[in-house]
């Protein structure tokens, strides 16, 4: 039996908002599949096309691309024009479907088939407790890179390296630099190419990812750049780098307090930590306006929390905020910590945080 304050037409409402979530749950699945496959790259360079010379141009099935097509279409994704039955990726719409574009939003919906694999085994940890492991995500650190490429790499340079004042001097004059979680190794490959006369290393937990980035450092060659597999909560270095830095990574830590206390300690005097971290408040209430709230919260739920819960830890999540970012910053002995943002970016905040 409904109650009185039953309001019929925002039941109406919210359940025509679900079907939406149906549908784009969908098209994000096939913008995935989209990207895996090349389509949208193939498309980019090609004039309004049959399905037949899309597949055949991309040396794909054309049952399978027709299909696929179907939901980019009815997506309004992709343009298809009956008449000839030929299909178009518009421009804009490449810009941020393509390596080539502003952003590629394809490339970033791999995350959601990889993350739904585990939905059993989160099932399980929803009722009875405990985690699930970095080594039951296929292709995670694959991706990770590809999204680190374009978010993190892209942009030092540019925009990331100038917020402390001097530093790419320094850089090019010659400083020791340690990136702590480095996953694959993305950023000090880049820096280690951009400033020879400085040294990097890169230390992160996966043993995976440290493969891919010793490999990749072999295959570029470069004589000054250093990767391995340690805690980040045990460091074990004293007073020895210039520039520390983090890059989405002190969130999904087991030990995050033991992690910036043993950055605290490798960190010389006058050396500086830069961390890039999820844009967000500690505080559910103030993340109404964090564009992408849903999905934070939820690959949080999916991969950060649990991930560091699997190894014991504290469990902080993507959206640990930005409160309680620069507590435990402090409380690790940063006595300055800063906090930046820069315009082309909403999704996080860049700390510098200094002795």
């Amino acid at each position: 039996m409904k109650d009185s304050n039953y309001n019929q037409q925002k039941a109406e409402q919210f359940s025509r908002s679900l079907v939406d979530v149906f549908n784009k749950s969908a098209i994000a699945l096939a913008l995935s599949l989209g990207h895996r496959c090349g389509i949208f790259a193939t498309m980019s360079s090609l004039p309004a096309s049959t399905s037949q010379e899309i597949a055949d141009a991309a040396s794909l099935n054309e049952r399978y691309v027709r299909e696929w097509l179907g939901t980019m279409v009815t997506g309004r994704v992709v343009n298809y024009f009956p008449e000839t039955k030929t299909y178009k990726l518009p421009e804009e719409h490449a810009a941020f479907l393509t390596d080539d574009g502003e952003y590629n939003f394809a490339s970033g919906m791999q995350f959601v088939p990889i993350l739904a694999q585990i939905e059993d085994k989160l099932v399980e940890c929803v009722r009875n407790g405990g985690g699930v492991p970095y080594s039951e995500y296929p292709r995670f650190h694959e991706v990770m890179a590809s999204e680190s490429s374009q978010t993190v790499v892209a942009a030092l340079e540019p925009f990331i390296l100038p917020l402390v004042p001097g530093l790419i001097e320094k850089l090019e004059g010659g400083i020791d630099v340690l990136d702590v979680g480095c996953g694959s190794g993305q950023a000090m490959l880049k820096l280690a190419t951009l400033f020879p006369n400085s040294s990097f290393a890169g230390y992160d937990f996966s043993e995976e990812g440290i493969d891919r980035a010793n490999s990749e450092a072999k295959e570029l060659a470069l004589p000054n750049v250093r990767f391995e597999v340690r805690d980040a909560a045990a460091i074990g270095e004293t007073d020895s780098y210039d520039l520390i830095t983090s890059f989405d990574a002190i969130h999904d830590q087991a030990n995050p307090a033991g992690m910036l206390a043993s950055i605290h300690q490798a960190l010389r005097p006058t050396g500086v930590y830069l961390v890039q971290d999820i844009a967000g408040s500690s505080y559910l209430e103030k993340n109404f306006e964090q564009p992408a709230a849903p999905w934070l919260y939820t690959i949080s739920l999916t991969h950060c929390m649990t991930v560091s819960l699997a190894y014991g830890g504290e469990g902080l999540g993507a959206m640990w905020g930005e409160e309680k970012a620069v507590e435990m910053m402090r409380a690790a002995g940063f006595a300055n910590v800063s906090l930046h943002k820069l315009d082309h970016d909403f999704m996080n905040t860049y700390y510098i945080a200094t002795k």
